[in-house]
C-alpha cells in the first residue's frame, strides 16, 4: 500500500519506464537501454505500418537525428516521439554479448 497526494493505493507503485541511452546499429534499427538496465533491439521498420506518424523516420538522416528528452526518444525537435513503454513492448530482448534472444 502507498499514498500519493492523500490517496491510498492497494498496489505497489509502478516505476515509469524511461530510455537511458540509444544508438543506431543498422538500417532503422537501434539498441536502446531502458531504466530497468535492459538493452533491447528496436526494429523501426516493423513500426512504420502500425504508426503512420513514424513515416518521416523512413528517411535515414531523420531517423539518425534523435534525442532523448526526459527519458523519451524524440525526433524532429520533439514533433515525433515514442513512449518508452510502447518501444519496450515492441522490441526484442538482446543479450549482453550482442546476440538476439529468440522470442
Amino acid at each position: 500500500m502507498f499514498e500519493v497526494n492523500g490517496i491510498l493505493y492497494a498496489n505497489e507503485p509502478v516505476r515509469e519506464l524511461a530510455i537511458r541511452s540509444a544508438r543506431v546499429t543498422g538500417d532503422r534499427i537501434m539498441l536502446v537501454t531502458f531504466s530497468t538496465g535492459e538493452t533491447r533491439l528496436c526494429d523501426f521498420t516493423e513500426m512504420y505500418d502500425d504508426v503512420p506518424a513514424f513515416a518521416p523516420l523512413q528517411d535515414e538522416s531523420t531517423f539518425e537525428d534523435f534525442r532523448i528528452d526526459h527519458g523519451v526518444l524524440t525526433w524532429c525537435d520533439g514533433d515525433i516521439d515514442i513512449s518508452p513503454t510502447y518501444l519496450y513492448e515492441h522490441s526484442y530482448e538482446y543479450a549482453a554479448h550482442g546476440e538476439l534472444v529468440s522470442a
